[in-house]
């Protein structure tokens, strides 16, 4: 694995040293032993801008390591040049990260070009605009917020954390809304799910003391 992940971050100087070594010894002692130098500096480079290090960026954000992923995915210099289901991960971790960092309009900016650019997965897909209506929830933009959120649950999210996440905001939202019986509708389903996240188990019991007084 140490050793893959090596080759992923290195891919690039790698493919650039076979290159050279291939073209010297084509001019020098003949094409045909140059081949196999040649054929893994293509692999070499175009592995590193058809997929560039997103697994290593998968794996510091999972570690918790944010400044580690930052710096991978600055190293993506032309991400147009991507594999298409790579660069909507791409643009989905970059607004991840600018999300960390409260840079709300980059936020925005890349999950729509992640949706833009399309979704290897419906789950995924689903996570693309529960991004979406989170971001301009924190904007206060309960409209916009409350239209991707209500499509992020009808795609569908990967697992209840986020579906329970997605209808508890929705929830918030019918609530500043006075639509009393929606807010209790969405409250329900979040609770339904059971998610186990500390945060997500924190804001049901804080809801659930205003939900309970609620008419409707």
């Amino acid at each position: 694995m140490k050793a893959f992940n090596f080759f992923i971050l290195y891919r690039l100087p790698i493919g650039i040293v076979l290159l050279l070594g291939g073209l010297a010894m084509g001019f020098t002692v003949g094409w045909w032993e140059a081949t196999i130098f040649l054929v893994l500096a293509v692999i070499c480079l175009v592995t590193h801008f058809m997929f560039g290090p997103m697994r290593l960026v998968q794996e510091a954000v999972e570690a918790g390591n944010v400044e580690k992923a930052m710096g991978l995915m600055n190293k993506v210099a032309f991400p147009k040049l991507l594999y298409k289901p790579i660069r909507s991960v791409y643009y989905f971790m970059q607004s991840n990260l600018a999300m960390y960092d409260q840079d709300l309009d980059k936020a925005e900016a890349t999950i729509r070009k992640s949706i833009e650019t399309g979704s290897p997965m419906k789950e995924y897909e689903g996570m693309q605009y529960f991004q979406l209506g989170t971001i301009a929830y924190q904007k206060n933009d309960l409209k916009t917020a409350d239209q991707n959120l209500k499509k992020a649950v009808r795609m569908g999210l990967p697992d209840k954390e986020n579906t329970a996440a997605a209808l508890l905001t929705l929830a918030s939202i019918a609530m500043s809304r006075r639509d009393f019986k929606s807010a209790k509708d969405f409250f329900r389903r979040a609770k339904a799910q059971k998610p186990t996240t500390a945060q997500i188990v924190s804001q049901i019991k804080e809801m659930d003391k205003y939900i309970s007084r609620m008419p409707g």
